[in-house]
């Protein structure tokens, strides 16, 4: 170019290099190329030219005929005609573009480097660190200088074993990249954790040179997990594993017992009378003393076993790899003392004890929960059994307690479906065959067993609520079917049976009259109150209250079974019933045993002394009601005479019966 700056030759590198042709640019004025920024520049360049100076690959920038910029590096050489003077310039330009977009990418890769807050390092192919940056020295405390070419070895920490590095360094081997959770060491010696990423970098070949880590400090989120860890699964008054992290540990403590063929108890901790610690001394004094209490079972288990806190005063341990029953009831006792030993606090000496309930497995062969549910159930046996001691659970009495409650649930469903039935005794006079009235026998018509007897059900209710429900369904049933026989013009009167329970139940009497009201048709004499002679005689003073106030109501009643019990002249005297019934027992085998045959006599001559109206039960053949007659006991019920028959029969049978010829003619 001239010294005017006005371009004279313009080649084929110039062309690619700035897109305009020979033509477009020859006689023009370099400043064409020149960005606004640069303007000057030029200039500049001219003015050194003329002094004679040539200009070595100055970097600058030039605008391409697109108007993009154009990254160059430019060398101008002075002409010089034949008497030296400058005459022009020699201009080269060379595009720089792609080793500036290479040094850009080095500067940002450096800038990352050396300001990113994650530790970086690279570590050579001998596993030494050949360089870190910055933040590798915040997050260890150690110096560039105390690092380079030494081992990673340098940092490792004692909160993991040697294995979790094996197996990074495995899957690095195989994948070229690894990335886990790992402890390190500070050089104070402080542990920290740490989310390393290495990656491997190759040469050409393929072959390993260098590996980059990338090590990230999550020492506070991993603080902050185990404090959530620590409130999501341990009780915060004692520090002891809560239920979450019991069930965890008791799952894994049946996987292994499983696997190695061992025993493992569940022991479950109720504090005896802790409860009156908390009203009497208040609840501060409630929990220090939990807190001493659970410090000290701690104590007195292995360092295999788990102690948790359930909630108030309730803990359950779980003891692994139970040895003999001699040492496992030694552990048992060694919690039963931590439980009950004074405690003193602020002065203060407080006492409580313990019951524990306890189950073993494989004996007890179910889940975890089960198992805590069963060991539960034997802590209230050990309650029950006087407290401050403990309890095996029986399976084979839980199974039954459970059959008992199957049994029960079906009997009350029964009872909703009206499967009962009753059917119905008759009572004669065997003298003059007149029927005398009717014992109402419950009877229950199963769906898939067919029709059971009292003795299939009674004994299972008898001392349950449901006994209450069925009395008053036979009471129901039988001023029912009273009614409907009156409307046939049949009358007479019907005799049912009612069970101590529900005999001694509070207002009674009241309930009873209540009923009567809802049958209009039918009268109180109608119906006959039969109470087994062992209850009444349970508590006699009420026993009589209640009876004099039904009768007062109109009434009348019966002693069932009499003989069996221990009645003495003064019991069967406050007794305010008009019969009293011998026990087919003592009937039936009358005619062999000597015995029986005394006590039917006695029975007999009981009644006649008190003016009692007596009645056999248990006549099975004609034989057995001619001996009666002969004693002087005219009424009787049994299979001689009518087995129970349902309500549609009674009047039918009660038109066709006819009582044996050796009755009728036996004389007193």
């Amino acid at each position: 170019k001239s010294l005017q700056g006005s371009i004279q030759s313009w080649n084929g590198g110039a062309e690619r290099i700035f897109g305009y042709r020979a033509a477009e640019m020859i006689g023009q004025s370099v400043e064409r190329l020149l960005p606004a920024d640069r303007s000057q520049e030029e200039l500049q360049i001219l003015g050194r030219i003329e002094r004679g100076e040539k200009i070595e690959h100055f970097e600058t920038e030039r605008l391409h005929k697109d108007g993009r910029r154009v990254p160059v590096s430019v060398t101008i050489s002075p002409i010089h005609d034949g008497q030296g003077r400058v005459v022009g310039a020699s201009k080269i330009a060379r595009d720089i573009s792609e080793r500036k977009a290479i040094e850009q990418r080095l500067n940002l890769i450096s800038s990352v480097f050396t300001h990113t807050s994650e530790a970086v390092a690279i570590i050579d192919a001998d596993g030494n660190f050949l360089e870190i940056n910055d933040a590798f020295s915040q997050v260890t405390g150690y110096p560039r200088s105390e690092v380079i070419g030494k081992s990673p070895l340098l940092f490792r920490s004692s909160h993991q074993g040697p294995e979790i590095y094996q197996q990074l360094l495995a899957t690095l081997a195989q994948t070229g990249h690894c990335q886990g959770e790992v402890w390190s060491r500070r050089k104070s010696g402080e542990a920290f954790a740490g989310l390393l990423t290495v990656s491997r970098i190759c040469d050409a070949s393929g072959k390993s040179v260098q590996n980059v880590a990338i090590f990230a400090d999550i020492t506070p989120l991993r603080q902050h997990q185990e404090r959530l860890e620590r409130i999501v699964n341990f009780d915060p008054l004692t520090n002891l594993p809560n239920r979450l992290l019991l069930s965890d540990r008791l799952g894994q403590a049946l996987a292994q017992a499983h696997r190695n063929q061992q025993s493992i108890a569940v022991a479950y901790l109720d504090l005896d009378g802790f409860k009156e610690v908390n009203d009497r001394h208040g609840h501060d004094v409630g929990d220090q003393l939990l807190i001493a209490i659970a410090q000290r079972m701690q104590s007195s288990l292995r360092e295999v076993d788990t102690l948790a806190r359930m909630g108030g005063d309730e803990f359950v341990a779980v003891l692994t790899d139970i040895g003999s029953m001699e040492d496992f009831r030694h552990m048992l006792e060694r919690i039963l003392k931590a439980c009950n030993e004074p405690v003193c606090i602020g002065g203060l000496f407080v006492q409580v004890s313990a019951s524990i309930g306890v189950t073993l497995y494989p004996q007890d062969e179910s889940d975890g929960d089960q198992l805590m549910r069963h060991a539960d159930q034997a802590m209230y046996e050990a309650k029950q059994a006087g407290k401050n001691c403990f309890q095996l659970f029986d399976a084979s009495r839980d199974a039954d307690i459970k059959s008992r409650a199957e049994k029960l649930h079906r009997i009350a469903h029964g009872l909703l479906s009206e499967e009962f039935v009753l059917y119905f005794q008759p009572k004669v006079n065997m003298r003059t065959g007149a029927l005398i009235g009717l014992e109402a026998l419950v009877r229950w018509q199963h769906p898939d067993l067919g029709l059971l007897p009292p003795a299939a059900f009674l004994p299972l209710i008898e001392n349950h609520l449901l006994i209450e429900t069925l009395g008053e369904w036979v009471i129901e049933a039988a001023l029912r079917q009273l009614g409907e026989w009156k409307r046939c013009g049949f009358h007479v009167k019907i005799s049912v049976n009612i069970a101590a329970r529900q005999f001694q139940a509070q207002n009674f009497p009241t309930h009873l009259a209540a009923r009567l009201a809802l049958h209009p048709e039918v009268c109180a004499s109608d119906l006959e109150l039969e109470v087994l002679e062992t209850s009444a005689l349970e508590n006699i003073d009420a026993v009589v209250e209640t009876m004099r106030a039904c009768r007062q109501l109109g009434f009348s009643f019966s002693v069932d079974d009499f003989g069996t019990g221990y009645s003495s002249l003064t019991y069967l005297k406050r007794l305010p019933a008009e019969t009293l019934k011998i026990d087919q027992s003592f009937v039936r085998d009358m005619l062999e045993d000597r015995d029986d045959l005394a006590i039917v006599k006695g029975v007999i001559g009981l009644a006649a002394a008190f003016n009692r109206q007596v009645i056999a039960e248990g006549v099975e053949t004609i034989a057995h009601g001619e001996r009666l007659l002969t004693l002087g006991c005219h009424l009787a019920q049994g299979y001689g005479i009518a087995r129970p028959m349902p309500a549609a029969e009674v009047m039918g049978w009660a038109l066709s019966w006819r009582p044996p010829v050796e009755w009728t003619t036996q004389t007193a």
